[in-house]
């Protein structure tokens, strides 16, 4: 079999896991691996590793090997950031994702950093959190320590 045929299989499986379905998506991947061993696709396998069989130290440490082998391709720490968050470890995920978005822009690090940022509640809860008032007296309340 070609890599061709291990792209269209992983391009399947990609598409199955964007829409949550995750175990068709280790199956796709598994039998893409089987064709051609490409760090990507060990990069999403790891992570339904974690979510569909729980096996959250064996995924770590293939996306943590993908990252050795391709550190400039921030998919892997996104990756590696999800495994955390399914283990439960939110401050090792937040790092995973800062080290991807030093490495390059990736908007879904970006969000998925915004889902883990505890906000503080705005100093007027009656004005919208973005108004002008409440962004500029929250960054001066919190320059002064007083909030």
């Amino acid at each position: 079999m070609s890599s061709q045929e291990a792209e269209k299989l992983f391009k399947k499986g990609f598409s199955a896991f964007r829409q949550g379905r995750t175990l068709v998506a280790l199956g796709l991947f598994e039998k893409a691996i089987a064709i051609e061993t490409n760090p990507l696709y060990l990069s999403y396998l790891a992570v339904c590793i974690a979510k569909e069989r729980g096996q959250i130290r064996k995924a770590i440490s293939l996306c943590k090997e993908t990252i050795e082998k391709e550190p400039g391709n921030s998919n892997h720490y996104l990756n590696l950031g999800r495994i955390y968050l399914l283990a439960g470890n939110k401050a090792e995920a937040a790092r995973a994702f800062r080290d991807g978005l030093n490495r390059e822009t990736n908007q879904q690090i970006i969000e998925e950093l915004n889902k883990l940022v505890a906000r503080k509640s705005p100093v007027f809860p009656f004005l919208r959190r973005e108004n002008f008032i409440n962004k500029y007296t929250g960054l001066v309340l919190t320059t002064l320590r007083l909030r």
